[in-house]
């Protein structure tokens, strides 16, 4: 499985990067509108922002495929995280801004979205699992910290500008509170906004695989875009998105990361009851 990226490290940390993949299955890459379409969502270039945790000792665990065949993050029933609110589904048929993926009447079908289940949404919590069992072993506390990224101004999800740093943490239930506190001070002690459970508040994986009572504590990070890449107030278009990785623009969010991951790994080398 070429898709799938595990990079194997001993610290308590595993990074989670469901939606950096933009490769289309051959046999699919035709069903879509188009290839540009079904890329457009992901959260890009968001590996290389965070590729300072492998040193870190952090394991991390990737997929190259794009949301739009199956997104990772989403329930496998197909239940809606956000009920109420758009969002995207397991097989999203729209992107953010409401625009087809597919031509009229070529949705995937029930049997279809079971097959892109087997073959590339289970091999990546096969993965993940994995992973965390085999840290759990030697370390009292494991942190999953799935990273993410969106571009600032999406109307149909939020209003207004998002702010740079989301913390997610199932409204408190994924983590110990300490976990929550320590992340929040490496973010309020950077130059960027933050914001604890708003719009975002974790995908399946943070609700799934959270269980600070068995010593999995699970955080998600929603960035605003716009700390490491030009980011377009509308509806990008062909030809201007995705805009380049800019490491100059990019370098204070990094340091900014960089104290949030130490903060993970602090929390869960203490390894006692907070």
């Amino acid at each position: 499985m070429d898709w799938l990226e595990v990079h194997r490290g001993q610290a308590p940390l595993i990074v989670s990067f469901p939606h950096t993949g933009f490769d289309l299955p051959p046999e699919l890459a035709d069903r879509f509108v188009s290839p540009w379409l079904a890329t457009r969502d992901a959260d890009w270039w968001i590996d290389q922002l965070y590729d300072f945790a492998q040193g870190l000792g952090a394991t991390t665990v990737r997929t190259r495929i794009s949301r739009s065949v199956i997104d990772v993050n989403r329930d496998p029933s197909g239940v809606s995280l956000y009920p109420g609110q758009f969002t995207t589904g397991l097989c999203p048929t729209e992107t953010f801004d409401g625009d087809p993926l597919y031509p009229a009447g070529q949705s995937p079908d029930e049997a279809e979205i079971d097959r892109r289940r087997a073959a590339y949404f289970q091999p990546y919590h096969d993965a993940l699992g994995a992973e965390i069992a085999r840290l759990s072993g030697p370390h009292k506390r494991v942190v999953l910290y799935d990273a993410h990224s969106i571009r600032s101004v999406v109307p149909s999800l939020f209003e207004g500008e998002l702010p740079n740093l989301n913390i997610g943490t199932n409204s408190g239930l994924s983590c110990d509170p300490a976990l929550a506190r320590a992340g929040e001070a490496a973010c309020d002690a950077g130059p960027f906004s933050r914001v604890t459970n708003g719009r975002f508040k974790g995908g399946w994986i943070t609700r799934h695989y959270g269980q600070p009572e068995l010593g999995v504590h699970a955080v998600q990070m929603e960035l605003a875009c716009r700390g490491y890449m030009d980011d377009p107030a509308e509806a990008p278009a062909p030809g201007v998105w995705p805009a380049p990785y800019r490491p100059e623009q990019a370098a204070p969010m990094r340091a900014v990361l960089g104290k949030v991951l130490n903060a993970c790994l602090s929390f869960a080398r203490a390894g006692s009851p907070s």
